[in-house]
């Protein structure tokens, strides 16, 4: 939860305050040690996530237009606007 929020310090102590405070929540003692972990490593372990959320993928390529129908047995279907998006993805480095 700590990491997925990114807290700041002040959410931080809150969110700690709270666990303790829980009925079958950690100890004052764990909760100084959490922070004190999340304090040393915030950083590391934020771009920790970042980099397993990246895609491998990129986009390369993106081709898009709107079509508009110009004939159509049904009158209210004329001039519907359609999009067309083509996108070209590669790995990383290719």
């Amino acid at each position: 939860s700590i990491a997925s929020a990114d807290m700041d310090l002040n959410q931080l102590e809150a969110f700690l305050t709270a666990q303790t405070k829980k009925q079958g929540g950690i100890t004052s003692d764990q909760a100084a040690a959490i922070a004190k972990f999340w304090k040393n490593h915030r950083i590391k372990i934020h771009e920790s996530l970042i980099n397993q959320r990246r895609w491998d993928n990129i986009l390369k390529n993106m081709n898009w237009r709107v079509d508009l129908k110009s004939q159509s047995r049904h009158i209210d279907q004329i001039n519907t606007p359609v999009a067309i998006v083509e996108m070209e993805l590669g790995k990383n480095g290719q």
